[in-house]
C-alpha cells in the first residue's frame, strides 16, 4: 500500500466515524423532538380546558366591568346632581342671609331698645348700664 492509498482509506475511515458520529447525533435529536411532541401534546391537552375556561369567565368578568361601569356613570349623575342642589341650597342660604339678615338684625336692635326704655321708665336699672358707685367705695376698692 502506498502513501496515497493509505491517505484515502484513513480519510473514508474518519469520513464513516464522523458519518455515524452525525447519525447518533441525529437519533438523539429525534428522539429529543419525540419528547418535545409528546410535552407539546399534554400541555396543550391540559390548557385547552383552562383556556375554554377562561374564555368564560374573561365573559363573565366582561359582563361585571359592564355593570359596574354603569353603576359608576350612574353614581356619578347622582353625585353631580347632589352637588348641584347643595350649590343651589348653598346659594339660596346666602340670598336669604343678605335678604333677611339686615331686617333682623334691626327688629332686635328695636326690641332691646324698647326693653330698656320700659326698664327705665319703670326705675330700674338695665344690666348694660353703669350703677352709681359712692365714691368712698371706689377708694375702699383701689
Amino acid at each position: 500500500m502506498s502513501a496515497g492509498e493509505l491517505a484515502v482509506t484513513l480519510a473514508a475511515v474518519l469520513c464513516a466515524i464522523g458519518f455515524a458520529a452525525l447519525v447518533v447525533v441525529l437519533v438523539r435529536l429525534l428522539d429529543g423532538l419525540k419528547t418535545l411532541r409528546y410535552e407539546v401534546e399534554s400541555l396543550r391537552s391540559e390548557t385547552r380546558p383552562l383556556l375554554a375556561e377562561l374564555r368564560e369567565s374573561t365573559g363573565e368578568a366582561r359582563i361585571a366591568m359592564e355593570t359596574a361601569r354603569a353603576d359608576l356613570q350612574r353614581f356619578d349623575r347622582v353625585l353631580g346632581s347632589a352637588e348641584a342642589i347643595s350649590e343651589a341650597v348653598d346659594g339660596t342660604g346666602r340670598a336669604a342671609r343678605r335678604a333677611f339678615s339686615a331686617p333682623v338684625i334691626k327688629v332686635a336692635g328695636i326690641a332691646t331698645g324698647t326693653s330698656r326704655a320700659v326698664r327705665r321708665l319703670r326705675g330700674r336699672s338695665s344690666g348694660g348700664e353703669l350703677v352709681h358707685v359712692p365714691v368712698e367705695r371706689r377708694r375702699r376698692r383701689a
